[in-house]
């Protein structure tokens, strides 16, 4: 190998390390988890247009906690959908939390500490439950969680007769309701918003772990991970705990917010795959970003406030969510398509596999890998 041939194969620049910052920001944005942060911003223009007042500080961060709930709920979810499973049972966790507060806790302010371990307990144990039966039983995910969420549904209804019951106190409703007051330009912070941040750091921060990155790859390709000595079953079953606990989180805000009902989370699971979809994550597993996945949520009520401004029935809603499952699926699908058959297009120069098998073993994963 000649010097200069040598020095290009060293100062090679590594593919997502090209144009510098700027570079890597416009390639994220165009990968199907990094656009549904441009679709939140052409939304939130849309409503302000629609609203001037939603422009308003206070208006936004107030947005910004009541969407607080589903955004847990998507980022719960996205831990499963990424591991190539479902979880339909997030609504019933809901709302088994949330008939759980309002009755055990009361109006006895010693009970809140408790109760919440208890609620804790309770949506661990689920997470168990469904990760278990999916991988050491060998029961499609799809029917465990909907098996569950028909088990936990009934009991609620049982246990309640299907009418509001319980009343919390108000100091266990203001982490739903309650907010840092006096901010200034803000005004208030609301509770839900600040746990949504440390919940996504928190996110981000596992997704980056060992942990995170075989959760992706188990999505991918769970033979492989298996052969490579990782304990799949494991794996998904802590993404099935922390999907119930992300529930069992948005229950204790939601307790604020709509109070004590037996429909509180009805059609929670499905809003929560809807927003991971919007987010770019690929159902099947193996692709997203868990920030996306929250994206996603915001994507979702920006959408829906959209359409309450300009006067569309709510009616609609379920239909629109529907029809944005189906969209988003088949644009995140022809996406990823087109990235392997460009990937497998690449034309092959003298040296190129050198740099390719050096470049295998140091270039960090493609956007919408973790």
């Amino acid at each position: 190998m000649s010097t200069a041939e040598a020095t290009t194969t060293r100062g090679a620049t590594l593919p997502m390390s090209e144009g510098g910052t700027a570079g890597q920001i416009g390639r994220a944005l165009r990968t199907p988890g990094g656009a549904v942060f441009v679709l939140v911003a052409v939304l939130l223009v849309c409503v302000i247009a629609a609203n001037p007042n939603f422009g308003e500080p206070g208006s936004l961060i107030r947005f910004i906690g009541r969407t607080a709930p589903i955004a847990i709920a998507a980022m719960g979810q996205y831990f499963v959908i990424v591991s190539g499973e479902f979880d339909l049972s997030m609504g019933s966790v809901v709302t088994m939390q949330v008939v759980l507060a309002g009755n055990f806790i009361g109006q006895d302010e010693s009970r809140v500490l408790p109760v919440m371990v208890l609620m804790v307990v309770l949506g661990t144990l689920v997470g168990v439950v469904n990760g278990l039966a999916t991988t050491l039983l060998k029961v499609p995910s799809f029917i465990v969680t909907l098996g569950t969420m028909l088990a936990l549904s009934g009991l609620v209804l049982y246990l309640t007769g299907g009418a509001a019951t319980g009343n919390p106190i108000d100091s266990f409703r203001q982490i739903g309701r309650g907010g840092i007051e006096g901010v200034p330009v803000l005004e208030v912070i609301p509770y839900p918003a600040i746990i949504l941040l440390v919940l996504a750091v928190a996110a981000v921060w596992l997704m980056r772990r060992p942990f995170g990155r075989t959760l992706v790859a188990v999505g991918d390709n769970p033979q492989a991970v298996h052969l490579s000595g990782s304990a799949t079953w494991w794996l998904k079953t802590r993404a099935f705990i922390l999907s119930s606990l992300a529930a069992t989180v948005a229950g204790i805000i939601l307790v604020g917010y709509a109070g004590v009902h037996p429909s509180v989370g009805q059609g929670y699971e499905f809003t929560a795959i809807t927003a991971v979809v919007v987010g770019g994550v690929v159902l099947g597993g193996g692709r997203g970003w868990v920030l996306s996945a929250a994206a996603g949520a915001f994507a979702l009520e920006l959408l829906f406030t959209l359409l309450n401004f300009v006067g569309v029935a709510s009616t609609w809603r379920d239909t629109v969510q529907g029809v944005i499952i189906i969209v988003a699926v088949a644009i995140g699908a022809r996406a990823w398509q087109g990235g392997r058959r460009r990937r497998s297009a690449e034309p092959t120069t003298p040296g190129a596999e050198q740099r390719h098998t050096e470049s295998a073993t140091t270039t960090p994963p493609d956007p919408g890998t973790t």
